[in-house]
């Protein structure tokens, strides 16, 4: 990628809720020497945003743009070394910034949690980006560092113990305090609505491996053919053991829920596992599940959490009850207090048991609203990494650890982000 472009990192959809959050956090945290630009449809909008803005972000250039201008976002991507978009639904707004980005070089960042723009975004620009040097890397918000860079901390871990790669591995969310994000209710809402049309479409949501770059590698499932699967795959691999409903998990003794985030964050994890050749094993099976505690209360959390997340998904199936739902679930651009989300945090820990039969455990945690400030930080570092920081020579549409790992681990701990692993 040249050096000599007009910005080091462009902020699209700056005057969104998280997106004003991640400007302040660039305005407040990167250095006064990088070139930055705000981007969006409307320049009062804009202006108002770096009005607020401290520092040398005072100065910082506006440019107007709609996402979905074929041409702009070409000559946007032209003039830039790292765009980073806030910018959704992505699959009704993502695509051709996306695409002009792997076409340009640019190395491109986004907060998706759409397993449908993932998908489309790979098929049309995993090669192309490949080409041009670009690392297109989705889901660079909550959804789905914690996950991704949490399992990627663990497998680092084993593999430096010498204790052979990752087995049944669970993502156990043990704390969460702060809101879902009106964008991300968005995502959920768009994605339903193009696979209620489509048959196809819903195959691949549910399809577990439906993100891998290599599916015929994996193995097979409800949604694809019964058929063999290629020699020595399948049976090493294993069937996806879904965490689905409630159930009381042994190793924790505590009462487990689904994960809202589950069926996104799972596909995220499987395909950075394939991205690198398997790297976590090829007996790596994984899930995510909420934890809600011991005795009859905790089961009986973990049936009113299953009840309405099976609610939500269901009420988002279908035009009626989606115009229900609409009326009462946050909307795009909207976003709590700055003092509702001090209060936020999370707590993530994964644990595994190795092929060599040792248990390990990973914590992931961090003292921010993990839909919002934290967010923002997440979303920003990340920019950062891919403008300036030395990372793994693969491009194409990755993962955040596949394209980030080690320097965004590094990045985030200096924000009190906590990455860590041991054996149990």
């Amino acid at each position: 990628m040249s050096t000599a472009r007009e910005f080091d990192l462009v902020l699209v959809g700056a005057t969104g809720f998280v997106g004003k959050l991640t400007a302040a956090h660039l305005a407040e945290h990167a250095p006064d020497t990088v070139r930055i630009a705000l981007a969006g449809r409307s320049e009062a909008r804009l202006a108002e945003v770096r009005a607020s803005l401290p520092g040398a972000a005072a100065e910082w250039p506006l440019i107007v743009v709609d996402t979905t201008d074929s041409a702009a976002v070409v000559d946007l991507a032209a003039r830039a070394r790292v765009v980073v978009t806030t910018v959704g639904p992505y699959a009704k707004l993502g695509m051709p910034l996306a695409s002009a980005c792997a076409a340009a070089g640019t190395h491109y960042a986004d907060l998706t949690g759409e397993v449908l723009f993932v998908k489309d975004s790979a098929e049309a620009n995993h090669t192309l980006a490949e080409i041009s040097g670009a690392k297109i890397v989705h889901s660079c918000g909550f959804d789905s560092i914690p996950s991704d860079l949490g399992v990627w901390t663990l497998a680092q871990k084993v593999a430096a113990d010498g204790e052979g790669t990752l087995g049944e591995t669970v993502t156990h969310v043990r704390t969460l305090r702060g809101g879902v994000s009106g964008g991300t209710i968005d995502s959920m809402r768009q994605q339903a609505i193009e696979s209620s049309g489509s048959r196809e479409r819903r195959r691949a949501v549910g399809d577990p491996y439906g993100l891998s770059p290599d599916r015929e590698a994996e193995p097979p499932s409800r949604n694809r053919p019964t058929g063999p699967a290629p020699s020595g795959v399948a049976g090493a691999l294993g069937k996806v053991q879904s965490a689905a409903g409630v159930r009381f998990d042994e190793v924790t003794q505590r009462w487990v829920a689904p994960f809202f985030m589950a069926s996104f964050n799972t596909r995220i994890v499987r395909r950075s596992n394939a991205l690198t050749n398997w790297s976590y094993g090829r007996e790596f099976r994984y899930d995510e599940v909420m934890d809600t505690g011991r005795g009859p209360m905790g089961a009986v959390k973990a049936g009113l959490t299953s009840a309405v997340l099976g609610g939500l998904f269901a009420g988002m199936s279908t035009g009626p009850t989606r115009s229900v739902l609409d009326r009462v679930l946050p909307k795009p651009g909207e976003g709590p207090s700055e003092e509702s989300q001090a209060r936020g945090r999370f707590v993530f820990e994964i644990e595994t048991t190795t092929t060599t039969g040792v248990r390990y455990r990973a914590r992931v945690a961090a003292p921010y609203d993990p839909g919002y400030s934290g967010t923002a930080i997440m979303l920003g570092q990340a920019g950062l990494a891919l403008a300036f920081d030395e990372l793994p020579s693969r491009n194409g549409v990755l993962t955040p650890s596949v394209a980030l790992g080690e320097a965004l681990v590094k990045r985030l701990e200096v924000f009190d982000f906590e990455f860590s692993a041991d054996r149990v």
